[in-house]
């Protein structure tokens, strides 16, 4: 499969469409991004069952600035709309790979409970202030 270009009109529309979703933050200039660029594309195609998407952070810089990209080539892997893995660098094949597997064992109802438990706390933690 190949990758998909998201923008901040499409961006909701497909991570909310669909349960595991790769996105790489990259830019034209960047010479880090233009050797991670095929590693993606071939890993694309080894997974056709998941969504690798890419935003050109120098024409999309609102979704640069939602995730805090600061540096790039940034992956961030968002399942069941949560984002379970975000690094910066490009990443080695081999790693890719490796995150990718990680990501596909995670028990995403315990990932939501954390992610709840910490609402929790944060929300207990401003009621306090």
């Amino acid at each position: 499969m190949s990758t998909v270009e998201l923008t901040k009109d499409n961006f909701d529309e497909i991570v909310s469409g669909n349960g595991f979703v790769l996105i790489d933050f990259w830019a034209e200039w960047c010479g880090p991004c233009k050797s991670f660029g095929p590693i993606f594309e071939r890993s694309s195609e080894k997974h056709d069952d998941l969504v690798f998407a890419k935003v050109d952070t120098e024409a999309q810089p609102e979704l640069a600035q939602a995730f805090q990209i600061q540096s790039i080539p940034t992956v961030m892997i968002v399942r069941d709309n949560i984002a379970v893995f975000a690094q910066p660098g490009a990443l080695p094949e081999a790693a890719l790979e490796d995150v990718i597997g990680q990501a596909r064992n995670l028990d995403m109802d315990e990932v939501r409970a954390s992610v709840a438990e910490a609402q929790q706390a944060e929300q207990a933690q401003q009621a306090e202030a």
